[in-house]
């Protein structure tokens, strides 16, 4: 159906005489970014209570300006802590303690509004029957919907411009907490644009660099500092050339940064956090939330999902949407969309998918592990890409699997002669 769409885009990939070209840039934001302070807080929070009760509810926002801390939200759990100790430490962390510094891990005010979660959610989530309630299992949290995505870009089956901003802003600040470089801040964005022909990465466009920095460093040692030893060491040689442009410290001076330079607020970070703009995204945050938010969970699984079916060859790149409905397990809609780059029918693939994946809340929360204390290692950089154990939506261990599902699924349907012909 889908493919009968797709049929002439594969066709104009092999006449060369019309190769199509175009730019995509993705950002990335440093960890001392006032709205990445304020996720880190959030899955600081998070962290805490799943370390003492894996069973704990947690939704926690976080508020950040100047000197002022404001965190907020629903949190059931039996886990005790100090809050403010939680929340200073993960301001220490990310390096905000520096004499020049308003927003200080010391002295910022803590004002903590947090309350328990609502019973009429609570009574959709909890895995028993209610009045009304459609089913005794576990409900997913929230009706929504959340997109998974994956192509063969980079090794990490990730799209090139939101891979090599990251490393950008992990590189920054790698450098800052080595003490590499004395005058580097917390505060820091980056932003990369590359150059398609034929839906191949080809080239960096530009690259731009904007970082915090201390009172009395020269704009052209920032410069310098930022092409040498960032640009450079991580970004592939073979995509910078002559032309690639670099912006850095584009105003000129950026010394006040941080919350006190610009208000932070957990969740405004999303197309950071997931695929640079490239895919869909459904709109749902991440940070602070416990595995039975689907709209963490179910992002989770699509990328999962998404990053198998590419790693098992079936498509070059995929994409997934789920869709839930509040205090109801099974999805109301599975999508897969494989942009007319499948080696098999879509159908098939989805059967496969299907067949190999449960996407019940409960399902994708014991399949993934969710229920432990790993969030911190997901806040900065991005939810998706990283190589770390905890990390479990980035294995590709069902690739085989989902292989030979798919291979079944398309030869029943198209007799087996078909499918080989595909491959």
């Amino acid at each position: 159906m889908i493919l009968g769409i797709t049929q002439p885009k594969k066709q104009h990939h092999h006449t060369h005489s019309m190769s199509r070209s175009y730019i995509f840039s993705s950002e990335s934001v440093g960890e001392g970014h006032p709205d990445k302070v304020c996720d880190t807080i959030s899955d600081a929070i998070l962290d805490a209570c799943l370390a003492q009760d894996p069973m704990s509810r947690v939704a926690c926002e976080t508020y950040a300006k100047s000197n002022i801390v404001v965190v907020g939200g629903e949190i059931t759990t039996k886990a005790k802590f100090d809050y403010n100790d939680i929340i200073r430490k993960a301001i220490r962390e990310i390096g905000y303690h520096n004499t020049d510094d308003v927003f200080h891990a010391d002295t910022v005010f803590i004002n903590n509004i947090i309350t328990a979660q609502s019973p009429d959610i609570a009574q959709g989530v909890d895995a028993k029957k209610a009045t009304g309630k459609k089913t005794a299992e576990q409900g997913a949290g929230d009706q929504g919907l959340m997109f998974g995505y994956a192509c063969n870009e980079t090794p990490e089956l990730m799209p090139a411009p939101i891979m090599y901003a990251h490393r950008l802003g992990r590189e920054l600040t790698r450098l800052r907490k080595s003490g590499a470089a004395k005058w580097l801040r917390p505060d820091a964005k980056s932003q990369v644009s590359v150059e398609y022909v034929d839906g191949k990465p080809t080239r960096i466009v530009n690259v731009v660099i904007s970082t915090q920095h201390a009172e009395g460093i020269s704009h052209k040692e920032i410069e310098k500092f930022c092409i040498e030893k960032v640009i450079k060491k991580v970004l592939p040689a073979k995509m910078l050339t002559k032309q690639t442009e670099f912006l850095i410290n584009p105003t000129g001076r950026f010394v006040i940064g941080g919350p006190q330079g610009d208000t932070g607020l957990t969740g405004r970070k999303i197309i950071v956090d997931t695929y640079g703009g490239m895919g869909r995204h459904g709109g749902g945050a991440f940070s602070g939330k416990d595995p039975t938010k689907v709209d963490r969970s179910a992002a989770y699984m699509g990328r999962y999902v998404a990053k198998n079916v590419v790693a098992a060859g079936l498509a070059a790149r995929c994409e997934v949407q789920f869709a839930y409905a509040i205090g109801y397990p099974d999805p109301v809609s599975i999508h897969i969309d494989t942009f007319g780059t499948a080696t098999v029918p879509e159908e098939a693939i989805q059967t496969a998918v299907k067949k190999t994946f449960g996407f019940k809340p409960a399902e994708i929360i014991s399949q993934l592990k969710l229920r432990r204390p790993i969030y911190s290692k997901t806040t900065n950089y991005g939810h998706f890409g990283k190589n770390h154990a905890d990390i479990t939506w980035e294995k590709t261990d069902k690739a085989a699997v989902l292989k030979k599902a798919a291979l079944a699924a398309a030869g029943l349907k198209n007799g087996a002669k078909k499918s080989s012909k595909r491959r």
